[in-house]
């Protein structure tokens, strides 16, 4: 599932072509995707202008003059992507109809941008925007990994006393906003801190650390244009690089990039999901 990371990237890559323009048409073409799609929502969106595209964790919203906020998440296979508009350098022409095309946003600037979801992981909704917060996929989010509310202090606090390893914590979305299972393995190595650790041992020393290396992580990644892992794209439809720059995720078996480190790349299972990490220098 793409990580702060990719939705970060997605988001920027909307922004010239969405963000102060107005929805010429909506185009809906199923009733649902992973839930069913909101009442009218073709009707509620046509002729609307996307005041502000902001990001919540994992999740795109784009805030509207009626009032409303379109609530965008790309669940495992969900892709948008541009048409009709120069990006860079590159001018992406209208594409064929694909099978899986559920929902277009036909813009006023003559822009095309199309959600495509293979598997219908992927999910829309329609809110207040006043009351946005309040949603129940967002009711419950942490603070942003990338935000002031995100300090040493708070982590301390949340896991205190928490008998659960740290990997699980920091991929618990009450606790931290937008890290997923690659990042979580990416900053844990960075660290030096074994994701089979119980959360509640971590050191202030730990804590501290942990902070600036969860951010430098991200930064890059977004800076990278993402990690692209099975059906992810950017907006543009141009691939993620930070897959590339992996020192443990998917690396089993590979010598461990620490400098002077002796160790080989494991893989664990923790809750269902895959962890990777050099039992040499991660402890």
């Amino acid at each position: 599932m793409p990580e702060l990371p990719e939705v970060e990237t997605v988001r920027r890559g909307l922004l010239p072509v969405m963000e102060g323009q107005r929805i010429a048409m909506a185009q809906v073409n199923r009733p649902d995707l992973r839930f069913p799609l909101p009442e009218r929502m073709a009707d509620r969106l046509t002729g609307a202008t996307v005041t502000t595209l902001r990001r919540r964790s994992k999740y795109i919203l784009a805030d509207l003059d009626s009032g409303e906020t379109l609530l965008i998440h790309l669940g495992m296979s969900g892709r948008i992507l541009i048409s009709g508009q120069m990006l860079g350098d590159f001018h992406h022409d209208h594409p064929a109809p694909q099978k899986h095309d559920h929902v277009l946003f036909h813009m006023e600037n003559s822009a095309r941008i199309t959600f495509n979801d293979a598997r219908r992981f992927g999910a829309m909704d329609l809110m207040a925007t006043l009351t946005a917060d309040r949603h129940p996929l967002l009711a419950k989010l942490g603070p942003e990994p990338l935000g002031n509310a995100f300090d040493e202090s708070y982590l301390a606090k949340r896991l205190q006393g928490r008998l659960t390893p740290i990997k699980s914590a920091l991929l618990d979305q009450t606790v931290l906003a937008g890290l997923g299972n690659i990042y979580v393995c990416e900053v844990l190595h960075r660290a030096r801190i074994s994701p089979l650790r119980l959360a509640a041992s971590l050191t202030p020393h730990d804590i501290t650390a942990l902070i600036p290396i969860i951010r430098d992580v991200l930064t890059e990644a977004i800076t990278a244009g993402g990690s692209s892992l099975r059906d992810y794209r950017q907006a543009d439809g141009e691939l993620g690089y930070f897959q590339h720059r992996f020192r443990v995720y998917d690396r089993e078996g590979q010598p461990c990039p620490t400098p002077d480190c002796p160790g080989t790349i494991i893989r664990t299972v923790q809750s269902g999901r895959s962890s990777f990490h050099c039992p040499t220098c991660q402890h």
